[in-house]
């Protein structure tokens, strides 16, 4: 089963900081289970995500990451188990998304399609395109832009608007290395001016140690949780924190994987 909740999402809040009082579910699984036929790509998982709070899935290729992503968005069903979802979400997948027939600002609007007043609407586009830093390419179209300049206006679609839940499927995958590291900062800096709750699915570990506060390690197929390492560690974090660098070896070492020593 899968359940959203009815009428306008509330707003978006920040993170909780560490020792604060825990905030409410904004996404639960329980005993999720899901085949396709004879194939089992995910068992009995069952995982809280908390309201503001940003998580990172790692784990072997084919192991079902993306198939749970689909579960979290409400684009597919559990075969058994129930998946609540307390907000509307939007996704973000690894292929260039947007509409190339459609400019930098009418692929943003995409997103705004809830905002009935065209005046409304149009602060909200303007406030963003300043957000992303590209005022003045929301008449380009996306042929006419970088890679990292195509995925900050996926990202920026799917910030806008009241969806409180972002589901973010290998965004950086196709960039290269020196980009990614941009569009990681780019992404911490998007989300301390609106915030919202993360899952990311990446195969990056490095990228999730970074960026998430908790990551969850999964099996190979079918797919269930071995291990979730917590980070409180305040971003922008760098690649060389004490505590990232042990992220990265703990996650290497639960998936089997050669990894020097962290003292």
């Amino acid at each position: 089963m899968i359940h959203g909740s009815a009428g306008a999402p509330s707003a978006p809040r920040r993170a909780a900081l560490p020792g604060a009082p825990a905030r409410a579910p904004i996404l639960q699984l329980r005993d999720v289970h899901r085949s396709f036929g004879p194939t089992e790509v995910i068992r009995g998982l069952s995982l809280d995500v908390a309201d503001g709070e940003f998580v990172a899935l790692v784990g072997p290729s084919g192991c079902g990451k993306t198939t749970l992503l689909n579960l979290m968005s409400g684009y597919d069903a559990p075969t058994r188990g129930a998946v609540e979802r307390h907000t509307p979400a939007r996704m973000v997948y690894q292929a260039d998304g947007l509409f190339p027939w459609r400019t930098v600002a009418e692929n943003i609007t995409i997103g705004l399609h809830q905002i009935l007043d065209p005046a409304a609407r149009k602060r909200e586009l303007d406030a963003m395109l300043a957000t992303i830093g590209m005022t003045a390419f929301g008449g380009h179209y996306p042929h006419q832009l970088s890679g990292g300049m195509r995925q900050r206006v996926e990202l920026a679609r799917a910030l806008v608007g009241g969806n409180g839940l972002l589901l973010l499927d290998e965004p950086f995958s196709a960039l290269d290395y020196l980009t990614r590291l941009r569009m990681r900062g780019e992404l911490v800096r998007m989300l301390e001016e609106r915030p919202r709750t993360v899952v990311l699915v990446t195969h990056d570990i490095e990228e999730a140690a970074q960026l998430a506060d908790r990551v969850i390690v999964l099996s190979d197929r079918p797919a269930s949780i071995r291990r979730e390492i917590r980070t409180e560690l305040p971003r922008p974090r760098n690649l060389t924190d004490p505590e990232v660098v042990k992220t990265v070896h703990i996650v290497l070492a639960e998936m089997g994987l050669e990894a020097p020593e962290v003292s």
